[in-house]
């Protein structure tokens, strides 16, 4: 299987045309920006809201665990057959699936704002919009962010199901490898997969130090420091 596997990667038709590395990635890559723009379009504000006012977090925390129970391909198939449109069964499915991630970060990182401070802009006069916007949400930016890491790797995961109901992606060399029994062809999917996962992880985790504040990052590595001196202790 090593074997095939280099064999196929080697190969150069397999880096050309529709059916390309370049060309799938493409697809992959276009699958999983789209479901993580639409997905943050609608956790971002819910998050906030909720975080901000402390009202729905019951509904927003069981909603969110009952959806990220719902497995994805039989979700994509669901509203394939209700839909007949693979684009829209599959951004769909993968938006849903974004949605828990950054929703989750959001509300989890304002609710871990220290409410001294946000008690102490309050005595400053600040209006409750300017405290989201000017102390509780740059400080749960890492937490924020992180929830929209997590959900980009997942969606890179879970948009090879895009290949089931006749859509691109790294995917498709999975499913035809399999009906094939090209196994040096599957690998090649499930590492291209991989490989783009890291690709955006750390494209992720590059904007995550460029937007978080530096006190604010100062203040995380100063906790993580403590707590883990305090569990040496322990």
């Amino acid at each position: 299987m090593i074997a095939e596997t280099i064999s196929w990667f080697g190969d150069p038709a397999n880096w050309q045309g529709v059916d390309g590395v370049p060309a799938r990635l493409l697809e992959h890559a276009a699958y999983v920006l789209s479901a993580l723009a639409i997905a943050a379009a609608v956790a971002v504000p819910l998050g906030l809201y909720v975080g901000h006012t402390g009202r729905g977090a019951v509904t927003l925390v069981g909603g969110g665990n009952s959806v990220r129970a719902l497995p994805t391909l039989g979700l994509v198939t669901f509203l394939f057959l209700l839909f007949s449109d693979s684009e829209t069964a599959t951004m769909i499915g993968l938006v849903v699936l974004g949605i828990p991630s950054i929703l989750a970060g959001t509300y989890a990182g304002l609710q871990a704002t220290d409410h001294e401070v946000v008690d102490a802009a309050e005595g400053m006069g600040m209006t409750g919009w300017q405290r989201l916007w000017k102390v509780e949400v740059p400080i749960a930016l890492p937490l924020m962010l992180g929830g929209v890491r997590n959900a980009a790797l997942q969606l890179v995961a879970t948009a090879a199901v895009a290949a089931y109901v006749g859509l691109g992606g790294f995917g498709r060399y999975v499913l035809d490898g399999l009906a094939v029994f090209d196994y040096g062809e599957v690998v090649a999917g499930a590492l291209l997969t991989a490989l783009l996962a890291v690709v955006f992880d750390l494209a992720i985790g590059g904007v995550q130090r460029a937007l978080v504040p530096k006190g604010v990052r100062l203040a995380a590595d100063a906790g993580a420091g403590m707590q883990v001196s305090g569990e040496e202790v322990a």
